[in-house]
């Protein structure tokens, strides 16, 4: 019996597919999305526009487009990767020729009702698209060389193209993202090592070739990073954001300053305070217990994704569930050591509480192959 064959049999119908649903993660999903509402509706002086609103909007939407995906039968998504993969590198070729652009940043396609941004599309097409491929290539080959290059360049790829844009941000996480599926799905520890060998030495190039003609990052990426090892060398230029995120944060103390009580934010010293440095207007009125308890959400997220993959006995969607949790879990990540000083200023957002369309809906699209995943697993 082929792979198809088998999935058809086995697909649940009608109102199981609802039951099979994982409910458990719906509600957490729906719990954070609220913490976002909650901060939007805080930085906007407690109004529901500009951001609130809106975001709840988004939500609604992501939250329809999470569960028809999900009722799709999971090796669909399965024979769809390969294309999937296609369509979001085309619309970062677009995004080239014709992109809207944005502070600085061409990163965007408008579709009149909305900005699509295909960097965030193929961080989940490139999941899709690896799982598809060690579901396909059998195991004794996972660690040969040439079965390893092909999904380098399938990761490369899309990285390149999103450097031109620039979005250094999203190219981290890209490649970290393929780079952890890749470890799950098997692929032997030595080359990892040897990509960190070669990362220490890009690192090294990196700072050579500041001032030099074959300079390979951008001026402020560069004073981001010189902003990230002193944030006191320019508190009123480069240092400003992450200067007044630590202020934010220690204001905070133990339990907050207060809903809508927020100094750094409400008097406007926080930059992004919607976006990319909501986390400090939430520490900052919450205080320690309100980021722990946000973060507590996030790792809940996290092991309701493992449970469910580790559960399944397909392959395909054990790593696709692994690999959109994964991505998932670099969002957050990057975001909260971001504002905190632990990590260069990259402009990654906190995934389903900041402000914004496109990270939330492709997002959301991700969960709902998570749930597809859950829904149709063997039983």
């Amino acid at each position: 019996m082929s792979y198809l064959e088998y999935n058809v049999k086995h697909t649940p119908s009608g109102l199981r597919k609802v039951l099979y649903l994982n409910w458990g993660l719906t509600l957490l999903l729906t719990a954070v999305a609220g913490v976002g509402f909650l901060m939007l509706y805080s930085v906007a002086g407690g109004s529901f526009t500009p951001w609130a609103e809106p975001q709840m909007k988004r939500y609604a939407f992501g939250l329809a487009v999470m569960f028809a995906v999900a009722v799709v039968p999971i090796w669909f998504w399965r024979n769809m990767s390969v294309l999937a993969y296609t369509v979001s590198v085309l619309l970062l070729i677009a995004v080239e020729l014709f992109g809207v652009q944005g502070k600085g940043a061409q990163r965007w396609i408008d579709l009149g009702f909305l900005r699509l941004q295909p960097s965030e599309l193929v961080k989940i097409t490139l999941v899709m698209l690896l799982a598809a491929y060690y579901d396909w290539l059998p195991m004794n080959r996972t660690s040969r060389p040439l079965w390893v290059a092909l999904p380098v360049i399938a990761i490369l790829v899309p990285v390149a193209l999103v450097l031109r844009q620039p979005d250094l941000g999203t190219s981290i996480l890209l490649v970290a993202g393929g780079g952890l599926l890749m470890f799950i799905a098997g692929v032997h520890w030595a080359y990892f090592a040897a990509v960190i060998g070669a990362g220490a030495a890009l690192v090294t190039a990196i700072f050579k070739s500041r001032g030099t003609d074959w300079q390979i990052l951008e001026n402020y990426q560069y004073r981001r990073i010189d902003t990230f090892l002193d944030p006191g060398s320019d508190p009123l230029g480069a240092g400003y954001h992450i200067t007044q995120s630590k202020i934010a944060l220690g204001s905070g103390g133990w339990t907050g300053r207060g809903f809508m009580q927020g100094t750094q934010s409400r008097l406007n010293f926080l930059p992004e305070k919607h976006t990319d440095f909501i986390f400090t207007t939430l520490a900052e009125e919450f205080g320690f217990v309100g980021a722990v308890s946000l973060l507590l959400l996030y790792a809940l997220i996290l092991l309701f994704c493992i449970a469910s993959a580790l559960g399944n006995k397909d392959r395909f969607s054990s790593l696709l569930t692994l690999g959109v949790a994964a991505t998932f879990f670099l969002f957050f990540a990057v975001n909260m050591s971001m504002v905190m000083g632990l990590a260069p200023v990259v402009g990654v957002p906190l995934p389903l509480v900041s402000y914004g369309g496109s990270a939330m809906l492709i997002l959301m699209l991700g969960f709902g192959l998570v749930q597809s995943a859950h829904i149709h697993r063997p039983r």
